[in-house]
C-alpha cells in the first residue's frame, strides 16, 4: 500500500466514530510507524511529542483486546514514545508482559517504578527481562520478594555480582523455590555450592556434588555434629535445658526501614487484590514474622499494636480472633499458631482450648463480630 493510500485508509478511520474503526486506527498507526522508523523520520522530538498525544488519545479509549495487541506490536519498537511504553507496562499484566519483557524504550528507572509500583507479577517480568542491569537486580535484592528472588535466580542473563550470589544462597535457606535455580545457575561457585549443599534435599546434593568438587562425607559430617551439639546444649531429659528452652523472648524489632518496606509491600498486595488470608502462612514460612504482622493488620483494619500485643501475649485467643476476623480456616490456625511461635521464642504462650473456643464462637458469624471481639478483648 502507497502512502496516498495509507494517507487515505487513516483519514477514513479517523473520521468514523465506531469503536472497531478507532481500534483499528490505532493499530493501523502503529503500522505506519512501524514502516516509516527505518527512514529514521520518527526520531525527532516534534514527531515523538505528537506520536505520544495521537496514541494517549487512542489508548484511554481502546478495549483490554486491542491494548494488548497493541503491546504486542509495540514491544521491540524503538520509536515508541516513551509515555505511552510506561502506562503499557503498568496495565494488566498480560499486557503489560510483552513491554516489560522487550521494550528498548523502558530504562532503568522505569523497571525500577515497576519493583516499587506495580503488583507481583509485573515485579516477576521485570525479573525475567533479558540483560537487566546491577541497579535492577540490587533492587530486587532488597525488596527479598520470594517470588521475584525466584525470577531472578531463573535468569542466567541478569548482571548479578558475586554478593548478589551470596545473598541468593542466603535467602534460600528460607526460601525453597530458590534451590533448583541455583543449583544451576552459571554464575554458583564452589563455596557457594558448599553452602547450599547444608539444605537441600538429596536430589539437589546429587546435582551439586556432579557440578563441583564437593567433600559430601566432611560437610555431612559437619551437619551431624552441629545437631549433636545443639541436642548437647539443651537435652531432652535435662531440667536445665528444658528451663532454658522455656524461656520465651520475642523475636526482635526489625528496623524501622525494614518495617516501611514491609508496609510498603502490604499496601501494593492490598491495593491490587492480592492480599488474601493465605499470605498469613506464607510470610511465616519464609521466616517473616515482621511481615505477617503487617498483613494481618492490613487484612483486619488493625493498628500494628493490636497485632502485636496478640503475637506476644500469653492469650493465644487474642490470635485467633484476629485470624477469625481476616478469613484464616480454623484448620489452618494450629499451623500458623505453631509457626508464629516458631519464630517468635514460644509465644503467644498459653494453652490453645481458648483458641479453639474463639473459632467455635465467631466461626459461623460475620467476621466484623470477631474484630470487634479482639479489640475489645486486647483491653481487658
Amino acid at each position: 500500500m502507497n502512502i496516498a493510500a495509507q494517507a487515505d485508509r487513516l483519514l477514513k478511520l479517523a473520521q468514523a466514530r465506531a469503536p472497531g474503526d478507532r481500534e483499528r486506527l490505532l493499530l493501523a498507526i502503529a503500522d505506519l510507524c512501524d514502516s516509516a522508523d527505518s527512514a529514521g523520520a520518527l526520531d525527532t522530538q516534534a514527531v515523538q511529542s505528537l506520536l505520544n498525544d495521537i496514541f494517549m488519545c487512542l489508548v484511554v479509549e481502546a478495549e483490554r483486546e486491542i491494548r494488548r495487541r497493541l503491546a504486542e506490536q509495540l514491544a521491540h519498537a524503538v520509536w515508541a514514545p516513551r509515555a505511552l511504553i510506561n502506562v503499557l507496562a503498568l496495565d494488566d499484566i498480560e499486557i503489560a508482559r510483552p513491554i516489560i519483557a522487550a521494550s528498548p524504550v523502558l530504562q532503568d528507572r522505569d523497571l525500577i517504578r515497576l519493583l516499587v509500583e506495580a503488583t507481583i507479577e509485573h515485579q516477576i517480568e521485570v525479573a525475567r527481562r533479558p540483560n537487566i542491569g546491577p541497579l535492577i537486580v540490587d533492587a530486587i535484592l532488597t525488596q527479598e520478594e520470594p517470588a521475584v528472588l525466584t525470577a531472578l535466580a531463573r535468569n542466567d542473563t541478569a548482571a548479578i555480582s558475586p554478593d548478589g550470589m551470596q545473598r541468593l544462597v542466603a535467602a534460600s535457606k528460607k526460601i525453597p523455590a530458590l534451590r533448583p535455580p541455583l543449583v544451576r545457575h552459571k554464575r554458583l561457585t564452589e563455596s557457594l555450592a558448599q553452602q547450599l549443599y547444608s539444605w537441600v534435599g538429596s536430589s539437589l546434593k546429587t546435582a551439586i556434588v556432579a557440578r563441583f568438587d564437593v567433600d559430601t562425607e566432611a560437610l555431612d559430617q559437619a551437619l551431624k555434629e552441629t545437631v549433636r551439639s545443639v541436642h548437647a546444649e539443651f537435652p531432652a531429659d535435662d531440667a536445665e535445658g528444658a528451663s532454658v528452652r522455656r524461656k520465651l523472648t520475642p523475636a526482635p524489632t526489625p528496623s524501622k526501614e525494614r518495617q516501611e518496606t514491609e508496609q510498603r509491600l502490604i499496601a501494593k498486595l492490598h491495593d491490587a487484590g492480592q492480599l488474601r488470608p493465605s499470605y498469613l502462612l506464607r510470610a511465616l514460612r519464609e521466616g517473616k514474622l515482621s511481615l505477617f504482622e503487617a498483613a494481618l493488620a492490613k487484612l483486619g483494619g488493625f493498628t500494628a499494636e493490636q497485632v502485636h500485643i496478640a503475637v506476644i501475649s500469653s492469650r493465644p485467643e487474642l490470635l485467633a480472633l484476629a485470624c477469625v476476623a481476616v478469613g484464616v480456616d480454623r484448620s489452618v490456625f494450629p499451623t500458623l499458631l505453631g509457626l508464629v511461635r516458631q519464630l517468635n521464642g514460644g509465644l503467644p504462650a498459653g494453652e490453645t482450648e481458648g483458641a479453639n473456643r474463639a473459632f467455635g464462637a465467631f466461626g459461623a458469624h460475620p467476621k466484623t463480630a470477631a474484630a470487634t471481639a479482639f479489640r475489645h478483648a486486647l483491653v481487658q
